[in-house]
Parts: structure tokens; C-alpha cells; sequence
């Protein structure tokens, strides 16, 4: 049985919050950002990221499970139609919440939720990466190691030349004297 949230409700009821959810994911869906209150982004940010994640799949199954929550049936092929591929590549992190400031009538604390439109870095995508990085460094101490060891041999050879000329310095001195 899911758990209920805690704290306040939007709205009143939780009928009345799923409602105003699912009006704010359609609109996110329909204009690519809205600006609503930071309690309200923050509670739509899960639902909308969820949403994506099920339009991702593209099957039948998840488009009537989308339905459920978006009753706007050209909201949800637009949904499955061209905001999911853009994420196909992103294993999630869809929406972003930015706050610009306080409301004018009442000083309520507003932001911008937006879905995300740059591109995905390819370096952090994969999960065994991190297991290769690991391995790299390994290998980098080694080369690291030998690259020290050719600079000591290096500084060692070079000592003995210094080392000779204030030989050759003194030899020179005990000639002329």
C-alpha cells in the first residue's frame, strides 16, 4: 500500500493534489516550462520524471498508464512522440527546477520547472566506468613510476658531470698556483 506524503497537501485532499499534479505535468509536457510555486515543482519534478521514464518505453502498457495521470490524449503523444527520444540517451535528470524569487501579491517563493534540452555529457552515462577509471589510475602510477625512475637515472647523470667540474675547477687552480 503506498505511503501517504508527509507534511501539507496542495490543495486539500489528495484527490485535489493528484488533480493539480496532473494538471502541472500536462502543462510541463505541453509548453516544455512552466512557472508554478517551488512546493509544487518540487512535488511534480518525481510524477514528470516518471511520466518521461514510462513514455521512454513507448508500449502500450505505459501509454495507458500515462492516460491515467495526463488525460489530454494529444499531450501524451507528444509525449511519447517527441519528448522521449530526446531522453533516450539520458538515464534520467529530464526536469530542472530553477527559483526566481518571490510572487508579487502574496511573496510566495516561485521557480521555473523546465525539461531539460542540452545535450547529454557521454562521460558519466555508464555505470561501468567508474570500474575502468579505477583500473586507469592504476596503470597511470605505473608509467608514473618509470617516468621517475628515467628522470632519477637522468639527475644521476648529470650529478657526476657537476661533481667533475669543480674537480676540473680545482685541477685548473693547483696548475696556475
Amino acid at each position: 500500500m503506498p505511503r501517504p506524503t508527509k507534511g501539507a497537501r496542495l490543495g486539500g485532499s489528495p484527490a485535489h493534489e493528484r488533480l493539480i499534479l496532473a494538471n502541472l505535468a500536462t502543462q510541463l509536457f505541453q509548453h516544455g516550462r512552466i512557472t508554478t510555486t517551488e512546493a509544487k515543482a518540487k512535488r511534480l519534478r518525481p510524477l514528470a520524471e516518471r511520466l518521461i521514464t514510462k513514455a521512454k518505453k513507448g508500449d502500450i502498457h505505459n501509454r495507458r498508464q500515462v492516460l491515467t495521470v495526463v488525460k489530454d490524449k494529444g499531450v501524451v503523444h507528444h509525449l511519447f512522440e517527441s519528448i522521449a527520444p530526446t531522453f533516450a540517451e539520458r538515464p534520467g535528470g529530464y526536469t530542472r527546477i530553477t527559483k526566481v524569487g518571490l510572487r508579487k501579491g502574496d511573496a510566495a517563493p516561485m521557480a521555473v520547472i523546465e525539461l531539460v534540452s542540452e545535450p547529454l555529457n557521454p562521460v558519466s552515462v555508464s555505470r561501468t566506468q567508474p570500474a575502468a577509471q579505477a583500473e586507469e589510475p592504476k596503470a597511470k602510477p605505473a608509467e608514473a613510476e618509470e617516468a621517475k625512475a628515467e628522470s632519477a637515472e637522468a639527475e644521476s647523470a648529470e650529478e657526476p658531470k657537476a661533481a667533475e667540474a669543480p674537480a676540473e675547477e680545482s685541477e685548473a687552480k693547483k696548475d696556475n698556483a
